[in-house]
C-alpha cells in the first residue's frame, strides 16, 4: 500500500483524536479497533500478523532530504509494511504524543475482530500444552503470562472467567509481540473445563496450597515421567494474583501441582510461576528428560 505522503502535523484533529481513544476499552468495543504502541509490539504485528494491522502511523523528522523516519529500526518497520496492505501515514513528534506516550516513533491501529480465535478453531495433538489463566486483572501480568507461553511454544493461552481485556494497549506492550504469534483466547470457566475435556487434555491447577483432601504434587515429581512418547494435552490453569484458584476450580482439576521454594521467598507471582512451570514442562518434554527446579 502507498505511504501517505501529507503529513498529519495537527494533534487535534478528529483522525489523531480516533486512534489516541484507542485506549480506552470502551472505544475499542465500539469501533472494532484497537492500539498497538512502540517498535517491538508493531514489528511483530506487521511480520506475523499484516492481515490485523490496518494503519500505520510513523513518526518523521524533516531534513533536506525530506521526511523521514525517526530512526533506522522505525524505517525497517515501515519498509517491511509494504509487503502487505498496511497504509502508513507520516506525523510529528506531536502528533505521536497525542496517539501514545509509549509509541518511540511508531504505532499501528488493528481490526479486533482478525484476532479473535473461535475454540472450535483450537486443535490440540498430543503433547500439547496450553497456558490458561483464571481471573488475571492486572494488564503487565497478563502481558508477560502471553510472553512466557509464547516461549514455551504453547499451542494456545485462555484467559478464563473475568479478565483483564487483551487487547489493552499495556498487555500488548507486556507482550513484547507475543500476541501476534500465538492464539490467545476468552472464555468462561465452564467452557474452559470443556473445552479441555473435548480434546482430551489433562488439567492442572498451578497452586500452592491445593484443597482439604488435594495438597499439591511438587513440580519435579510431576513431570517425571513426562519424557519419550507425546501424551495427552495439557492445560495449566494459573490463579489470581491476589486469590490463586478458587476451590470450587480445584476440584475440577485433574492434578494441583505446586513450584518448590528452597530459599526464604514466601512466594513466586504469576508472571515468575508461568514462566518457571511453563518452561519446565516445555523443557522436560522436548529434551526427554526431568528438569530439575
Amino acid at each position: 500500500m502507498p505511504i501517505n505522503t501529507a503529513l498529519i502535523d495537527n494533534p487535534k484533529s478528529d483522525r489523531v483524536r480516533h486512534v489516541a481513544d484507542l485506549a480506552s476499552r470502551r472505544t475499542r468495543e465500539r469501533t472494532g479497533r484497537f492500539l498497538i504502541e512502540g517498535p517491538q509490539s508493531v514489528r511483530e504485528a506487521v511480520r506475523w500478523r499484516p492481515d490485523v494491522v490496518q494503519d500505520l502511523y510513523v513518526e518523521v523528522t524533516e531534513s533536506v532530504r525530506g521526511a523521514r523516519p525517526i530512526s533506522l529500526t522505525v524505517q525497517a518497520i515501515e519498509d517491511e509494511s509494504q509487503d502487505s496492505t498496511i497504509y502508513v501515514h507520516h506525523v510529528t513528534g506531536d502528533v505521536m504524543r497525542r496517539i501514545s506516550k509509549d509509541a518511540q516513533g511508531i504505532a499501528a491501529v488493528g481490526n479486533a475482530a482478525a484476532m479473535r480465535t473461535r475454540p472450535a478453531d483450537v486443535r490440540l495433538k498430543p503433547g500439547d500444552l496450553v497456558a490458561a489463566f483464571w481471573q488475571v486483572r492486572d494488564p503487565g501480568n497478563a502481558g508477560t503470562v502471553i510472553r512466557a507461553a509464547d516461549a514455551a511454544g504453547c499451542a494456545a493461552v485462555i484467559f478464563v472467567d473475568d479478565c483483564v481485556d487483551r487487547l489493552n494497549p499495556k498487555v500488548i506492550r507486556s507482550t513484547a509481540g507475543s500476541l501476534f504469534h500465538i492464539p490467545v483466547l476468552a472464555m468462561g470457566t465452564d467452557e474452559f473445563f470443556a473445552f479441555c475435556h473435548d480434546r482430551g487434555a489433562e488439567v492442572w491447577a498451578a497452586d500452592v496450597y491445593g484443597t482439604a483432601d488435594r495438597k499439591p504434587e511438587s513440580l519435579p515429581d510431576a513431570l517425571a515421567g513426562r519424557g519419550g512418547e507425546p501424551g495427552r494435552p495439557t492445560a495449566v490453569l494459573f490463579g489470581n494474583e491476589a486469590r490463586g484458584l478458587d476451590a470450587a476450580e480445584l476440584v475440577r482439576t485433574d492434578r494441583i501441582v505446586s513450584i518448590p521454594i528452597y530459599g526464604k521467598a514466601e512466594s513466586l507471582n504469576l508472571g515468575t510461576s508461568a514462566a518457571i512451570m511453563l518452561m519446565s514442562m516445555a523443557m522436560s518434554s522436548h529434551a526427554g528428560t526431568i528438569w530439575a527446579v
